[in-house]
């Protein structure tokens, strides 16, 4: 069975209907099911000190990816190898992939920004980020949702497909289930700074190679591709985040803009370093630009997994 058709599938899917209201109304999601399950652990374990938080948190990952990984490697070894398979486990990899979704979501900001409703630009920032909204002007806003666009292209979509074309079904399943969890108590505060350490570790190692790859499909399909290269290679270190970097600075040198820089959580300031320092902050129309780039980088991905599939 080719599990980059099988990705390729569903990307296709995602990409096409997103994942529908009324089936989420139905059935919900396969992300908040997870999430079901993290809650109630967390709520039960999360107890201590902190070297049992620790513990008590890598029960958690481990309890989390076997609820998570058993079915799905069940699912994969009950489907045929033939393309029907692949079609199958095209279907079951499709609310796993957030192409569609992120795309929306950050149009959906872009567009109150153009028209300078900057509420109506805060209120849909506030979807995707966890900073205040209110202490955000117009470029506050349009960088927020850069930084969002591009930190989540690695970790909602290429990381989930690189993981499933190497590892099939259980491959996207594992890494969403590690990422959901990061999601959820991967934070560095009282509650879950020590609770949530491993599953933040698992987070950064299964990251690695997808952020890396992220950057690079920003900067092939970008119109500076040396300069992106560039760029990226100089400042990705200087985000907080091992990871996240690599996309958002190769986005930044792409479009000439600066991205991350200091940043309100609450009553705190974070001083957090410029990625393509000396570049103005993003407009609206920087901000459509960053979708197209996003539409480009994604569609070469697919490229990748249609040559994946073919030489396989």
């Amino acid at each position: 069975m080719s599990f980059a058709l099988m990705m390729l599938g569903a990307m296709a899917l995602d990409a096409a209907i997103d994942w529908p209201a009324w089936l989420y109304r139905a059935i919900g999601h396969p992300v908040t099911w997870l999430g079901r399950v993290i809650s109630a652990l967390e709520r039960r374990l999360n107890t201590g000190t902190r070297a049992r938080r620790i513990a008590a948190g890598a029960l958690c990952c481990g309890a989390v990816l076997c609820v998570a990984g058993l079915p799905a490697l069940a699912a994969q070894a009950l489907m045929p190898d033939t393309l029907a398979g692949a079609l199958i486990g095209a279907v079951l990899a499709w609310p796993l992939v957030a192409l569609r979704s992120m795309h929306d979501h950050v149009a959906a900001i872009a567009r109150p920004l153009a028209a300078e409703d900057l509420p109506g630009a805060r209120r849909a920032v506030s979807m995707i980020v966890g900073r205040d909204p209110e202490q955000l002007d117009a470029g506050g806003v349009a960088r927020a949702a850069t930084e969002s666009l591009a930190e989540n292209a690695s970790d909602g979509i290429v990381a989930p497909l690189f993981w499933g074309a190497i590892a099939g079904l259980p491959g996207i399943t594992l890494y969403k289930a590690i990422n959901t969890m990061d999601s959820m108590i991967g934070h560095r505060n009282d509650r879950y700074e020590a609770f949530g350490k491993v599953a933040a570790r698992l987070d950064d190692l299964v990251n690695l190679l997808p952020a890396r790859l992220t950057g690079l499909l920003f900067a092939l399909t970008s119109r500076r591709t040396r300069h992106a290269l560039r760029v990226m290679w100089r400042d990705a270190g200087r985000h907080r985040s091992p990871n996240a970097g690599w996309p958002e600075s190769a986005m930044a040198a792409a479009l000439g803009i600066r991205l991350s820089g200091p940043r309100i959580y609450g009553s705190h300031v974070a001083p957090e370093p410029w990625l393509n320092e000396g570049a103005p902050d993003p407009s609206a129309a920087d901000l459509w630009r960053a979708l197209a780039l996003f539409r480009r980088g994604m569609g070469l991905g697919a490229v990748a997994l249609a040559l994946a599939f073919l030489v396989g």
